[in-house]
């Protein structure tokens, strides 16, 4: 069993920043696939971000050079930096692992970019 955990979220103005953090426990946890989704208000999950073990990175195009995603291996934790934040990135985010097809899904944090 995966348990993962986030936080970090709230609200911030557009242009601002917000880092949200990861934790990931249980019977992982080496050689997995560490992202990110976000969930805009009436609309489907989207995949943001994703790191692999090794630090490999992809990033939807929306986000790119905007957010930055991190991980720390011998702690099983990770970041989302979002910086240069628009009012389109409000919603619920979720931080996921992955590894051998099953997607270990957190509770999601909320944030909202509104002035």
């Amino acid at each position: 069993q995966v348990h993962v955990v986030e936080s970090g979220g709230g609200l911030v103005q557009p242009g601002g920043s917000l880092r949200l953090s990861c934790a990931a426990s249980g019977s992982i946890l080496s050689n997995y696939v560490m992202g990110w989704y976000h969930q805009a208000p009436g609309k489907q999950r989207e995949l943001v971000a994703t790191i692999t073990s090794g630090g490999s990175t992809n990033y939807v195009e929306s986000v790119k050079g905007r957010f930055t995603i991190s991980r720390d291996n011998a702690k099983n934790t990770g970041s989302l930096q979002m910086d240069s934040l628009r009012r389109e990135d409000t919603g619920v985010y979720y931080c996921t692992v992955a590894k051998l097809g099953y997607l270990y899904w957190g509770q999601g944090t909320q944030v909202t970019v509104s002035s």
